[in-house]
C-alpha cells in the first residue's frame, strides 16, 4: 500500500472517528461484477477479516444479492482496475459501512453486521 493511499485512508478514519484498521494489498475482498460496469452507488462494508481476506465486501446497487455466485474475489492491489474512488475507505475498521455516489459520500458503523458475524 502506498503512504499517501494510506495517508488518505486515515484521514478518512479520522474525519468519521473510526479506528484504522489496514488492508494489505495482498489481501482479498468480495465484490460485485456490476461494480466494473460503473452502477452507482458503491456500497462497502468490512466483516472481521480471516483467512487471506480483508473482510471487505463491496458491490453496486441498492442491494446486494444471497446468491452464492454475487461476489467474486479480488486482490485489493487489483481494485483501481474495478472502481479506484473506494480505496479510501479500505482503512475503516470492520464493522464500518460506506456508499458514494458521484458527489454523495455516506459513512457510518453498523454494529449489527458483526453481531450475526
Amino acid at each position: 500500500m502506498s503512504i499517501n493511499i494510506e495517508k488518505e485512508q486515515k484521514v478518512i478514519c479520522e474525519k468519521y472517528g473510526a479506528e484504522f484498521f489496514a488492508a494489505a494489498d495482498k489481501l482479498k475482498l468480495g465484490i460485485s461484477k456490476n461494480v466494473k460496469e460503473g452502477v452507482i452507488p458503491i456500497n462497502g462494508l468490512r466483516l472481521y477479516p480471516e483467512e487471506g481476506t480483508s473482510g471487505w465486501f463491496i458491490w453496486a446497487g441498492e442491494e446486494f444479492s444471497e446468491d452464492p455466485d454475487f461476489f467474486v474475489p479480488l486482490h485489493i492491489e487489483h481494485i483501481d482496475e474495478w472502481v479506484p474512488n473506494i480505496k479510501k475507505y479500505l482503512g475503516l475498521a470492520p464493522g464500518w459501512r460506506f456508499l458514494i455516489a458521484d458527489d454523495y459520500e455516506d459513512v457510518w458503523f453498523d454494529k449489527e453486521i458483526l453481531d450475526d458475524f
